[in-house]
């Protein structure tokens, strides 16, 4: 068995992770590198192995951080099985085309701008027929605990991971040798005892297991506080005349804001009649999603539905599909709340939002998500006094929030616990910043522990 790292090595995107066994070349995600421009340039790099040798790529969720290079990596020859949750599928194919839709979008705004220049023109990392394409690669559905046969040697068992709808940790068991080994990617873990999704399930014991560390490193604040200061930012902005801007991940995030913001109206603690706008076609669609897999929710969010209540609906809610629907909003005075993408402020729709409203004394922005080094999300929390976009320097007066307690990721103390139960002998940490890598790294005992770097491969 021979494992090599293609992505999330000591940093937090771009999850790719190659598996050789059983006469198989198993391949778990392809995610997109995000982040400043040296990062776009990784994108379009070789993947570091041959696509075209793939024979099955398992795909844990439909972040695009593991998700998002798939329509390259089968224009690049990859023409295998693709496995994944029913739910992930559905989710996976709103992200690769909004994906692609964006990234179209920037090529043709960059070619008018290598055009007048005299450059040669860019062309986007995949197009929207890319994306397509790749999504005719999807094969089996998984379901949660039922082993999926890869050959007559190898199997793949998902198990909930409790972090976005469709998520799942993999356990692959293969006999080698007269020998049965067995290896888990964690994929992305979930928090517990959130409201939606279940916790994540801990499967059997394996020798190896392949961790995230995305928050190895600290604690989350506590979920209650978090809502009760979601609440008193939006009244102190309303107060003040002007609108909130949330920069949403359209995949979970965007559902959970929008669950709390129905219970904050319910009980009280919100105004009644709070316009709230989702402007997000992609979180449209994925909201949309949401509400057709009630197989992956905990019983407090079934027990809403079987009630005829939309967990998702506060009563003001209003899609916004269509961009002009998106400009007019930029014309609202106060008093709103405006959900777009993306999470990181690396493009969508709420990078106008900020433009019209960073320099307006008596708005707000409240990030709920992790921002990583280089995004336009992160440069605002690290205390920027002016920022670019679209050619405009933008002072940067609105009241900023970070609420921490949003996270769709375990923390240090969830990841040690699950880290615990499963007892391997060999820890791979991925997915984290280095520090965070070291600092979890530190607290773990009777196991073996790996950080690979890019490229690096590892026989087991």
């Amino acid at each position: 068995m021979n494992v090599s790292f293609h992505g999330a090595n000591r940093s937090v995107t771009g999850s790719c992770h190659l598996i050789e066994v059983g006469g198989l070349r198993v391949l778990v995600d392809c995610g997109l590198f995000q982040g400043g421009r040296e990062i776009d340039e990784d994108n379009a790099e070789d993947f570091g192995f041959d696509p075209r040798a793939i024979d099955v790529l398992l795909l844990t969720h439909a972040h695009l951080d593991h998700c998002g290079r798939i329509p390259l990596l089968a224009r690049r020859g990859f023409a295998g099985e693709i496995i994944a949750t029913a739910a992930t599928r559905e989710l996976t194919r709103v992200v690769l085309l909004d994906a692609a839709h964006l990234q179209e979008e920037e090529a043709k705004r960059l070619a008018r701008k290598a055009h007048r220049q005299g450059r040669s023109l860019p062309e986007p990392l995949y197009s929207t027929l890319d994306a397509l394409n790749a999504m005719d690669l999807f094969g089996r559905k998984a379901d949660y605990g039922k082993p999926i046969p890869l050959n007559d040697r190898i199997s793949v068992t998902f198990h909930d991971a409790g972090h976005i709808l469709g998520s799942a940790s993999l356990r692959l068991e293969a006999r080698e040798g007269g020998a049965t080994k067995a290896i888990i990617f964690s994929g992305d873990l979930g928090n517990k005892d959130r409201p939606i999704l279940r916790d994540p399930h801990i499967p059997p014991h394996a020798e190896t297991l392949v961790m995230e560390t995305t928050y190895g490193d600290r604690r989350h604040k506590a979920l209650a506080p978090s809502i009760q200061e979601l609440y008193a930012a939006i009244d102190t902005t309303l107060a003040r005349g002007g609108n909130v801007i949330i920069p949403t991940f359209a995949l979970e995030r965007a559902q959970e804001v929008l669950y709390y913001l129905r219970e904050g109206v319910e009980q009280g603690a919100l105004p009644k009649h709070l316009p709230v706008f989702l402007d997000s076609p992609m979180a449209i669609s994925a909201t949309e999603i949401f509400r057709r897999h009630p197989e992956c929710y905990d019983a407090e969010a079934r027990a809403l539905f079987e009630q005829g209540t939309d967990p998702f609906a506060p009563p003001n809610l209003r899609f916004t599909r269509e961009s002009t629907e998106s400009m007019a909003l930029n014309q609202l005075a106060g008093g709103a709340v405006i959900m777009a993408g993306s999470g990181m402020c690396t493009g969508g729709r709420v990078r106008h939002h900020l433009r019209h409203t960073l320099w307006r004394r008596d708005s707000s922005v409240i990030f709920v998500g992790f921002a990583a080094p280089g995004t336009l999300a992160r440069i605002l929390i690290d205390g920027a006094k002016r920022v670019r976009l679209f050619g405009d320097e933008i002072p940067v007066r609105a009241h900023l929030h970070t609420i921490n307690g949003f996270s769709a990721h375990a923390d240090c103390d969830e990841l040690l616990a699950w880290h615990r139960a499963i007892k391997p002998e060999r820890t791979i940490l991925v997915h984290g910043e280095e520090t965070a890598m070291r600092t979890f790294a530190d607290q773990l005992q009777g196991t073996e522990v790996v950080m690979p770097r890019q490229n690096q491969s590892l026989g087991l």
